[in-house]
């Protein structure tokens, strides 16, 4: 849903188990806890198989053995990469061998486990390997639908006979997944939902036929080159064409909902059946997003109505998954419509609109609907944007804002809640603490972790000596933004040191954030406080930071502008205090980053004097449409905001140090945005350097070597234009 962000945080939590909560199998594999169905236990992996844990005594018990796991013939039990239970606990779909879609692992192979006849069985054995995706048990168990080359199929689990639901699916016409830039810009993946009663499946279908394919090359992995293509819709140019069907399980017959709008210039990031009906329901976004429509749809009479709709000045947000309540009479929604993100709870009808959160402040996300206890859980940080704690309030809306996190533990949390309420999994970090985890009981907030409450860990915890500092920074626009620094090791308030500022500063993520490693540059190949960086990163406005919608929306039509400023703005400040040298002003960024590094080279020459640009969008008219055209307006109507904030307009300005660097095989930000910007300093006489790394996708991960390659250029490079240390 955005460009790569390249988080500079350690990844040293360690989770209690790695598999998907119940539900359908996961896209891709989510950190977190699978919890029982009655919410007291999880399920966990061991070498035993898979075990249950019950809460809150920790007691083990076998649910399957490693034996039912072992496939006849091998000797290994299968690699788990996911599970699901069916709802009587008889069966268990498992995931394994999986290989990456784009982003994310979501093509493998499925079986299942009867635990009844301890029978293990191969789903859809006479499909390529690794080719389904998707697998979900029907709601009886006696069914397992999948999609395999662009079509969805079910399979019968007593008889193990299978048919084609669809049979029009190529490479250009996607039944049951989506494109890249559904995949990429709304989070979409997963393309098909059973019905409740079973007898039919709700799916996506995309027709990308009409989309141009970008043709990238290979040159490395044969003699001769060949093209790479990939259905890429560059803005200004139409997305693909997109229709819900609904396939009648027995008959393989599909009919198509009747959504008003144009199936090309309306997307549909959202879908779901309504609770114990024949209906589904689903969110329609119009081409420029800031028009939001919900439609429920009855599938036997072929009504569809318009139940909310929703508009904004910017951009509107693919909502979350569908949370029901009151027998699925009710829905939670969140909107912006008051200024902060906050949750309602809409009528299936659209006549009843309740909010539940009221307050001058923004919901981060939606924990638990407890609705037997008639409380909503949410994440939120009323009074520190930087920071995540739990609250609660009434579901009915009559409650006030109720904290639930300990105010002893400043920091970024995260909790995993059990589906009845009672336990979470808690986990707490900041800055200059690793993350601590306990279990709990969530009402009294009491641990039952062998390793203690979190009181009792910190305890143990030795401190750095050399923290990093969070401030605030005014600008001389009068806007007042957050920032970290870390300073160098023995640090001297009477010398002048190196300035390096890590920047992002698009809508997709924030920097500045309490969390542990934030302020560790994993690309800096040795000790950066040691050798004597002031290392600092500011939040600038238009990115996702919970400080209201005028703070996150202002950017709209104003990429590579506004947070440019922004970001200069504070850099000006800061070179004011006393410890930092003017003379050394470096820059560096991924992606979005890598843009605002090469915008903040040009615009502001006179304050960054070295710069390190990764994968960096160097024309904005050459990215996909769905991101693009959500923060930057419709180019079809004016391409001014889109020539303003590209890198491209400014490179002419280039006076100080810069490093290129960018990958070849990048299907996300394309090398085509590496040569229109070469070219453009080649024709205004500036000297630069650049690193292309071949065949190498956005993240420039593959092949041997690359990483410490990658780490060993981009400090050298700072190393001898903004030489360390204190003087």
């Amino acid at each position: 849903m955005k460009r790569k962000f390249i988080i500079l945080k350690l990844t040293t939590v360690l989770f209690i188990t790695c598999f998907f909560v119940p539900g359908a199998i996961a896209q891709y594999k989510k950190e977190g806890v699978n919890w029982t169905k009655d919410g007291n236990g999880y399920y966990q992996n061991s070498y035993r198989g898979i075990e249950i844990v019950t809460l809150p005594k920790n007691e083990t018990k076998l649910l399957i053995s490693s034996t039912l796991l072992t496939p006849a013939g091998q000797y290994q039990p299968l690699q788990i990469k996911d599970f699901v239970l069916s709802a009587d606990g008889t069966k268990a779909l498992i995931y394994t061998n999986s290989k990456r879609v784009w982003r994310y692992e979501t093509r493998g192979d499925y079986w299942l486990a009867d635990l009844t006849a301890n029978k293990l069985t191969q789903i859809g054995k006479d499909k390529p390997a690794s080719s389904l995706m998707f697998a979900k048990l029907s709601p009886d168990a006696s069914k397992v639908a999948y999609v395999s080359g662009h079509n969805l199929y079910v399979e019968d689990v007593n008889s193990g006979t299978g048919k084609a639901l669809t049979t029009d699916g190529t490479d250009k016409l996607i039944n049951g997944t989506f494109d890249w830039a559904y995949e990429e810009e709304f989070d979409c993946r997963d393309g098909f939902k059973w019905s409740p009663d079973g007898a039919s499946i709700a799916y996506w279908q995309l027709d990308a036929s009409k989309i141009k394919n970008f043709l990238m090359i290979n040159n490395t992995d044969s003699i001769y080159p060949f093209t790479v293509p990939v259905e890429y819709p560059i803005v200004g140019e139409n997305p693909s064409s997109c229709r819900i069907g609904i396939v009648n399980v027995n008959t393989a017959q599909t009919d198509w909902v009747k959504i008003p709008g144009d199936e090309i210039q309306n997307y549909i990031p959202r879908m779901d059946w309504v609770p114990n009906t024949k209906d589904i329901i689903l969110q329609q976004l119009n081409r420029e997003q800031n028009t939001s429509r919900v439609f429920v749809a009855d599938t036997q009479s072929g009504s569809v109505n318009n139940i909310y709709t929703e508009t904004d000045k910017a951009w509107i947000d693919a909502a979350p998954e569908w949370q029901w309540i009151n027998n699925g009479k009710e829905f939670i929604w969140p909107s912006e419509k008051d200024g902060w993100r906050h949750f309602y709870r809409i009528s299936k009808d659209g006549k009843k609109q309740t909010l539940i959160t009221k307050g001058d402040y923004d919901v981060i996300k939606s924990s638990l609907v407890d609705e037997k206890n008639n409380t909503f859980y949410f994440m939120a940080s009323p009074t520190n944007a930087t920071q995540k704690y739990l609250y609660k309030t009434k579901l009915d809306g009559k409650g006030k804002l109720e904290a639930v996190t300990p105010s002893i533990f400043p920091g970024t949390h995260s909790y995993d809640i059990s589906p009845n309420g009672i336990f979470a999994f808690h986990t707490y970090e900041n800055a200059n603490v690793s993350p601590l985890s306990e279990w709990m009981k969530l009402d009294t907030g009491n641990p039952f972790t062998m390793e203690g409450s979190l009181t009792n860990q910190l305890a143990r915890i030795r401190l750095p000596k050399n923290k990093t500092e969070f401030f605030k920074i005014k600008t001389e626009d009068g806007f007042e933004l957050d920032g970290w620094m870390k300073k160098p090791d023995n640090f001297d308030q009477t010398k002048k040191y190196p300035v390096v500022f890590y920047v992002y500063g698009e809508p997709g993520a924030q920097t500045v954030t309490d969390t542990y490693g934030v302020s560790h540059n994993f690309l800096y190949g040795g000790d950066m406080p040691k050798d004597g960086y002031v290392y600092i990163s500011i939040e600038n406005r238009g990115t996702p930071a919970p400080k209201g919608r005028e703070f996150r929306k202002s950017i709209y039509k104003n990429i590579g502008t506004l947070n440019i400023r922004d970001q200069a703005m504070a850099a000006k400040e800061i070179l004011k205090w006393s410890f930092i040298d003017k003379d050394r002003v470096a820059v560096w960024g991924w992606s979005g980053g890598g843009s605002s590094t090469l915008n903040l080279m040009f615009q502001y020459p006179e304050i960054y004097k070295t710069g390190i640009a990764i994968a960096a969008v160097g024309n904005q008219l050459t990215y996909d449409n769905i991101y693009q055209e959500r923060y930057m307006g419709s180019p079809l109507k004016t391409k001014e905001a889109y020539i303003k904030g590209s890198p491209v307009t400014y490179a002419k300005n280039l006076q100080g140090n810069l490093l290129y660097i960018h990958g070849t095989g990048d299907d996300n930000v394309h090398y085509q945005n590496a040569e229109m910007l070469i070219n453009e300093l080649i024709k205004n006489q500036k000297v630069f350097q650049l690193m292309s790394y071949p065949n190498r996708t956005h993240g420039i991960s593959e092949g041997e070597g690359t990483n410490a390659h990658l780490s060993k250029i981009y400090t050298k490079f700072l190393k001898e234009n903004c030489p360390a240390g204190g003087k």
